[in-house]
């Protein structure tokens, strides 16, 4: 098997603000290392093997202070889902968790603004953000053999609602 969850996400309160090398180091993160990561394991993955990458829910409903972040994880899914399509033919499968709002060290070091650290997570239907406790079971059914009529996936993984 072959987890990506590797990201880069930096708050920027307009698209002025983004620098070409901010953006360029967030696409380099967050998506030109998974399709190195990709293209490096196929080759050894075995027929019933999982791969399994991480979007998120700005993906789909990106934040104004996200951009560059937002656009990456929208990729991904793009990305993810043509090749589940490729790699059905070798016996292995590709799908997508897309969590949301999740605490993890993105979110301290400079992916939320400061002010809002304190109500990160309050819009969901927890009134919190989770935890990656709660979230790891679902990368494990994706990468083992319970999981293994399921490819070409997103699950979302957002306490019942969009963006914190």
């Amino acid at each position: 098997m072959l987890v990506v969850n590797a990201g880069r996400q930096q708050t920027r309160p307009t698209v002025a603000d983004i620098s070409t090398d901010d953006f360029d180091q967030t696409m380099k993160t967050n998506v030109y290392a998974l399709h190195w990561f990709v293209q490096a394991a196929v080759p050894h993955l075995p027929v019933g093997a999982a791969i399994v990458t991480t979007a998120s829910v700005q993906g789909y409903d990106p934040s104004d202070n996200l951009l560059d972040y937002a656009t990456t994880k929208a990729a991904i899914v793009a990305y993810t889902k043509g090749l589940a399509k490729q790699l059905i033919e070798k016996g292995i499968r590709a799908n997508v968790v897309a969590p949301g709002p999740f605490w993890t060290v993105l979110q301290p070091s400079g992916g939320q603004p400061q002010e809002t650290l304190e109500t990160f997570g309050s819009k969901s239907h927890f009134g919190r953000p989770g935890q990656p406790v709660e979230i790891a079971p679902v990368y494990v059914l994706l990468a083992s053999q319970e999981g293994s009529y399921i490819t070409g996936e997103v699950y979302g993984v957002t306490g019942g609602a969009g963006v914190a």
